[in-house]
């Protein structure tokens, strides 16, 4: 009787200790290029696409290149193993997930935020109802 109780208090621990280093490592903080330089760690970094920079896709490699402006104004080239998300040119802001190395950003994943269509169109005057 005694051993079931035994087995199960392990079968527990082990899935706590499984569970807490599974978020541990999918916990990704926010913070700016300066931020993935200084700690080495892998960070999500918000921005917006440089536009008037090249942004290419290496073929051979299976690399999309961009260069990314963070909130502080620090630009700094993404290299993303990957290929271009769809609805890239048209994202309001992107965000991407990785470590920097080699003097570059190497995104493991890049999220765009686009515009949605609920937004007011601003060429369009709103008209106030009076009653």
């Amino acid at each position: 009787m005694k051993i079931k109780y035994i087995i199960a208090g392990l079968i527990i621990i082990v899935a706590l200790i499984f569970g807490s280093m599974s978020f541990l490592q999918s916990n990704i903080e926010y913070g700016t290029f300066s931020d993935a330089i200084s700690t080495g760690k892998k960070i999500q970094v918000n921005g917006h696409w440089v536009k008037e920079d090249p942004a290419t896709f290496d073929m051979e490699k299976g690399q999309f290149n961009f260069y990314m402006i963070d909130a502080d104004g620090k630009k700094l080239k993404v290299i993303y193993e990957g290929a271009k998300p769809n609805n890239f040119e048209i994202a309001n802001s992107i965000v991407v997930k990785g470590k920097y190395s080699d003097g570059h950003f190497h995104a493991t994943e890049i999220l765009t935020k686009c515009p949605s269509k609920y937004d007011a169109d601003p060429n369009i005057k709103s008209e106030t109802v009076n009653n």
